[in-house]
């Protein structure tokens, strides 16, 4: 489910963090088409607020949204499915702070480790995922679709400790 477990507290750096609701998706939508050459579809979110997988948005000083991000858990191992950040507010520190987000939720749910697959062209995302404390633990041959073929996954792991990353 959304909900954060009801001990966790979120710090100050993320008491902007809320439950993506149903009336979030226009701004998502809006955000993926932008920032994804192969964007997720109303579906895809749709059906992962009904599967109650973990989903969270950002919003700034304006109320606009400004970042989000999926993640499932299964068992106790959280997989990120999509983490996202509008890009003009690119380099700002938003996706760290949703990846310490993750990692709280992770950690009060239970989860000793957090994976992810990303593109492997995406350098930008790779070394972001590098410097959090992310290893590369796989590849995945022709995962994501491309604009000439398929394209690559990194797969990616972070194993949670008791404190953050």
């Amino acid at each position: 489910m959304s909900a954060q477990p009801k001990d966790l507290v979120w710090p100050a750096s993320l008491q902007s963090l809320q439950p993506l609701r149903a009336v979030d998706l226009d701004e998502v939508m809006a955000i993926e088409s932008v920032a994804y050459s192969h964007p997720w579809t109303r579906g895809n979110f749709i059906d992962s607020m009904a599967a109650g997988y973990a989903a969270f948005v950002m919003r700034d000083e304006q109320a606009r949204l400004c970042a989000y991000f999926l993640a499932m858990q299964v068992i106790d191992e959280m997989h990120l499915l999509n983490l996202t950040v509008l890009p003009e507010r690119e380099g700002q520190g938003l996706a760290r702070r949703m990846l310490d987000a993750l990692a709280l939720l992770a950690r009060a749910r239970g989860c000793h480790q957090v994976w992810l697959e990303v593109r492997e062209g995406n350098l930008r995302a790779r070394k972001l995922y590098d410097r959090y404390g992310f290893a590369q633990s796989g590849l995945r041959r022709g995962y994501y679709p491309g604009t000439d073929g398929r394209e690559n996954a990194v797969l990616m792991t972070l194993r949670l400790t008791e404190t953050p990353a």
